[in-house]
């Protein structure tokens, strides 16, 4: 088996003896936090250590760049610009050069989802007159149907993720989600929410002027800013505010006084009270000077939001956003610099930025590989598009409460920040209910005939890859529970048609080209934790999934 790229996470075969085998699984847990957020600062400290790869040297960029993609550099496109890729997605980018590679994942995006949304969608809000009749059991059952809604729409929208032609797509929705937050704690509908979702996809890989304006004055976003109150004489700043320091200049480029001039500038963006569409209002509308960013006149929010975009720290801090999503979380402004010039040349076409990200030294470099952590959603997803698991009646309703258990709940985010992400995915509770869920996944496999003889064996072959006491306190806190680890009555993982794809079955004992194959297609880097020698393949998979460098990407 290959060396670790994270050695000093290697599990030393009774090292642990000394310990008390009745160590709380409060303790494994932590320690396995630990071993991640270690794994994630080794793997970043490498960044400014020469090692052997294929992309150390910048001069060598030219021929590497030639070079056709593998099957490792198509997974790694393919993972980190959308989710878990499966060997056929993955088989039609390899022998592709770097360009072509790019370009065709950018020419496949889509704008609309294929998945049917919920009939309700299209229902008519009820009208003021309706909502002020409401009895108080009337307006509680309304709650309660809303909130029904809004958990049947975070299903449709991870149904889309898994089943997207376009990965990328519904990647840069979830992005512009969490960059234009808005969410069911203040926009009661969510036929609203669902609206906004496709304004966010309809637009997010076209031009980031079109969607700063659309978004702006989308009903959910001006209920959620509380900019649909917002009137001449007493406008609200929050979207003032936001819009500046989250949306498009970061802090630190405009001041108090930008913020309050602009906020007049909003004053009449508003919502019919019947339908809870956009409209107009001249009459609460302050039509007077104002000055934004040392610029004088009588602005409406269109014009400052023009103003906000002719500003060149707009396209950086919008590049800069991308590559904190798509290679780092360690920008680097003499990269960034040219990506965003051309982005900005480009007039905002976010395809522009996109393709500059793509093609850079620092996104196939290597040492940026298993530098990012997977958000809930692209764990929960990228097992299903790769394990090709199955789930009752097509209904995704219990994936998006198993991303929500894990953090991110689809449709509301925390604040105005949205989702902080990062190694902020990743705390006891979190990790512990991500191994979980692979527990699941294994635990499904009986839904394809795989009798209970060959789970404990499963079983017994993974207690073997751990020192005893590990094993112990994971099969006893992990496994042992079956109120916990019962198989989730609508997954299905055909495991032994996964493994055919690589010539091995569960029961046998893989060899070295084997397992290499197999942490390839799982793993960005290499496993953190030693896996015990001549067990089955599921149990090394198992292994694979459970090893910290899977929470990577």
């Amino acid at each position: 088996m290959q060396p670790s790229r994270f050695p000093d996470f290697h599990v030393v075969r009774g090292s642990l003896d000394r310990r008390e085998r009745g160590v709380s699984i409060v303790t494994l847990v932590i320690a396995l936090c630990l071993m991640l957020t270690s794994a994630l600062t080794a793997q970043a400290a490498q960044n400014n250590t020469p090692r052997r790869g294929r992309t150390v040297h910048r001069t060598e960029a030219a021929a590497l760049d030639a070079d056709p993609l593998d099957a490792t550099d198509a997974r790694f496109l393919l993972t980190r610009t959308g989710f878990e890729a499966n060997a056929s997605e993955v088989a039609a980018y390899i022998g592709m050069s770097r360009e072509q590679a790019v370009d065709a994942l950018l020419a496949g995006a889509r704008t609309e989802a294929a998945t049917p949304p919920p009939a309700w969608v299209t229902e008519p809000i009820p009208s003021v007159d309706v909502r002020r009749a409401w009895t108080q059991d009337e307006r509680r059952d309304d709650q309660r149907e809303q909130s029904r809604r809004y958990d049947e729409l975070r299903g449709w929208w991870v149904r889309e993720m898994v089943t997207t032609r376009s990965p990328l797509t519904e990647r840069m929705t979830l992005f512009w989600h969490d960059h234009f937050p808005s969410g069911e704690d203040k926009v009661h509908y969510p036929r609203l929410m669902f609206r906004q979702n496709a304004l966010l996809r309809r637009d997010s890989l076209g031009n980031f002027g079109d969607l700063l304006h659309a978004v702006s004055k989308d009903p959910a976003m001006l209920q959620y800013l509380d900019g649909a109150g917002s009137r001449k004489g007493r406008p609200n700043e929050n979207f003032g505010r936001e819009v500046m320091e989250l949306f498009t200049l970061g802090e630190g480029h405009y001041s108090q006084r930008d913020v309050t001039e602009a906020a007049r500038a909003y004053t009449g963006w508003t919502l019919d009270p019947n339908t809870l569409a956009y409209q107009f209002n001249p009459k609460i509308h302050d039509d007077g000077d104002k000055t934004v960013l040392g610029q004088m006149g009588a602005f409406d929010g269109d014009q400052v939001l023009d103003i906000l975009l002719a500003q060149p720290e707009t396209a950086t801090f919008i590049t800069t956003e991308l590559w904190r999503e798509f290679i780092s979380e360690t920008p680097d402004p003499a990269q960034i610099a040219p990506i965003a010039e051309r982005f900005r040349a480009s007039h905002y076409d976010i395809k522009t930025a996109l393709r500059g990200l793509f093609l850079s030294d620092a996104f196939w470099d290597e040492r940026n590989r298993g530098v990012l952590v997977k958000s809930p959603a692209e764990f929960v997803v990228g097992a299903v598009r790769e394990f090709d698991i199955g789930y009752a009646d097509q209904d995704a309703t219990a994936l998006a409460v198993q991303v929500r258990n894990f953090g991110e709940n689809l449709f509301y985010p925390p604040n105005v920040k949205g989702w902080p992400g990062g190694e902020n995915w990743i705390n006891s509770s979190t990790l512990l209910a991500r191994k979980q869920f692979i527990e699941q996944l294994f635990r499904a496999t009986e839904a394809h005939g795989m009798g209970p003889a060959a789970a404990n064996a499963k079983t017994s072959a993974m207690s073997g890859s751990m020192s005893a006491p590990m094993s112990n306190m994971m099969s006893d806190a992990v496994m042992k529970p079956a109120a916990i680890q019962r198989p989730h009555p609508g997954l299905r993982f055909d495991l032994d048609a996964w493994l055919a794809g690589y010539n091995t079955t569960p029961a046998a004992r893989p060899d070295l080209s084997t397992q290499l194959q197999l942490q390839r297609a799982v793993l960005a880097v290499s496993p953190a934790d030693a896996i015990e020698p001549d067990v089955t393949s599921s149990a090394y998979l198992r292994a694979l999934l459970m090893d910290p460098a899977y929470q990577l990407k």
